[in-house]
């Protein structure tokens, strides 16, 4: 067991919502020059890393225009990086814990770069699309070192706050991809039209890759799970069934909506359910054996661990469907430019860096109650943001309100669970833990965007204002319905404990 200090997830708070107290793994550190440029660092990784995700939608048009792209090539020019990107991440994550993460990440920001420079310079739909595959594998190295290097790094309730920071940067990408795609595709950079959403990484990717080789701390060889040193076994057979599983399941979430819900997408959804049960049996199997399993069952199976991961989960479906369809009706129901449309967005990102930032601030007795209470605040502010734009326009007040509560809620339910998943486990499973969260996340926002956005979409119909809000209404009480879900699971898990 973890020598940590946790809070049970009884009375339904949120699992290790009481979290890391100072004595929980080490007195505070005011982390000196070295651990905030470290922090700067990683997280500007995983910033431009996440932005990617969001900001080609923008751009989306005046590539079809200018390579001259049809319907399918675009949409795997948008969702070819998701797909490669969630397939990898928990291999990422493993490799890693073998080899290093400054190494990984070093090495992923590399293919990262040098992958976006491709994208910038591709010729044809056929080479973007291939590029794109790459960079998506880049992001997926670089990713899930992050909260290892902050696991690693960090102590005390230093580590909270570097955690609320990084949760943070992940709910708010999609604004910032939306305000930073508008930026590039207007200014038309020396006339490059969409290129500079790609060459932009390249501006930030090298002076990062100068600075993380300078300034992360070197990696120190160790024993691995079961014994293993780094350059250890990779478990080839997990890896494989692990990729299936998130491939069958991805591709149809991602191309789904596009291609009307077609017979196979349905087909590969239900065998993603049977390779993640072959998983879940080769890495039991091969840990019994006293093998090196790609993915520990420990991790999954550490008191709280379920909870935490449901709720965070639950929290990305949340705010990916939310922006998705917030997205849509603000430019395609409201006629919002891009810049305005992410600019909306402003107090959602602002309330959801105050109160991850300070949350761990309440005191001890009130902390089983943030996680609760986030979910509570999500579920009344999507009501409120439904009822302010119910007429057909813009909101006033009462929409900017809303906002701001969304951003508010999003924090409570989200930050504290990763505090309480690092918690759970020991320092040496924090990689498994990260290519757990990051995994959950990316996969909770696809599953927001290709159920809830899908809703949106169905009912519609002929867009206008006033249709686009009756939609978003529907949307908006479907995501209070998932709000109610996120507040219910820690009270089953109360009970069944």
């Amino acid at each position: 067991m973890p020598d940590t200090t946790t809070t049970s997830p009884a009375g339904g708070s949120a699992p290790g919502a009481a979290a890391v107290s100072s004595k929980a793994r080490g007195t505070d550190n005011a982390p000196g020059t070295r651990t905030g440029w470290l922090l700067g660092i990683v997280l500007a990784g995983q910033f431009m890393a996440l932005l990617d995700v969001f900001i080609v939608n923008v751009a989306a048009p005046t590539m079809r225009t200018d390579l001259g792209t049809s319907g399918a090539e675009l949409q795997l020019i948008i969702a070819g990086y998701v797909i490669s990107y969630s397939v990898l991440l928990i291999t990422g994550a493993r490799l890693g814990a073998m080899l290093g993460h400054r190494r990984m990440y070093l090495g992923g920001l590399v293919l990262f770069t040098a992958a976006s420079l491709a994208c910038g310079l591709a010729a044809t739909s056929g080479q973007l699309i291939a590029f794109r595959l790459v960079q998506g594998a880049g992001a997926a190295a670089m990713i899930p070192q992050v909260l290892s290097l902050i696991q690693r790094n960090f102590t005390g309730t230093e580590r909270v706050r570097a955690l609320g920071v990084y949760a943070a940067v992940l709910a708010t990408g999609a604004a910032a991809g939306q305000i930073a795609g508008g930026l590039l595709v207007s200014a038309d950079i020396f006339g490059w039209s969409w290129r500079p959403v790609f060459l932009v990484n390249v501006v930030v990717g090298l002076p990062l890759l100068v600075l993380g080789a300078r300034l992360l701390p070197r990696d120190e060889p160790r024993s691995a799970a079961g014994g293993a040193p780094y350059g250890g076994v990779l478990d080839r057979g997990g890896l494989v069934l692990l990729a299936a599983a998130v491939t069958l399941f991805t591709v149809p979430l991602v191309l789904g909506q596009e291609l009307d819900w077609p017979v196979w997408g349905w087909i590969m959804l239900g065998g993603s359910v049977a390779a993640v049960a072959a998983f879940a049996a080769y890495e039991s199997g091969l840990a019994r054996r006293g093998g090196v399993p790609l993915f520990p069952p420990r991790v999954v199976r550490a008191p709280g661990m379920p909870v935490a991961v449901v709720r965070a989960g639950l929290a990305m479906v949340l705010n990916g469907a939310f922006m998705f369809v917030m997205a849509l009706h603000l430019q395609s129901g409201l006629g919002f430019g891009p810049l305005r449309a992410g600019l909306t967005f402003v107090p959602t990102a602002v309330a959801f860096g105050i109160a991850g930032l300070t949350w761990q601030r309440l005191p001890e007795r009130l902390r089983p109650a943030v996680v609760p209470a986030g979910f509570v605040t999500l579920t009344v502010s999507f009501v409120a943001v439904g009822l302010a734009m119910r007429d057909g326009g813009e909101g006033g007040p009462g929409f900017y309100a809303g906002l701001t509560g969304v951003g508010l809620g999003l924090a409570l339910a989200f930050s504290p669970n990763l505090t309480a998943a690092l918690a759970l486990v020991r320092t040496e499973d924090a990689p498994h833990v990260s290519g757990l969260l990051t995994t959950t996340a990316q996969l909770g926002g696809l599953i927001g965007v290709a159920t809830i956005g899908t809703l949106y979409l169905e009912r519609v119909g002929a867009l206008t204002a006033r249709s686009s809000a009756d939609a978003v209404w529907d949307a908006l009480l479907a995501l209070a319905a998932v709000g109610v879900l996120g507040l219910l699971a820690g009270v089953r898990y109360r009970y069944r404990r």
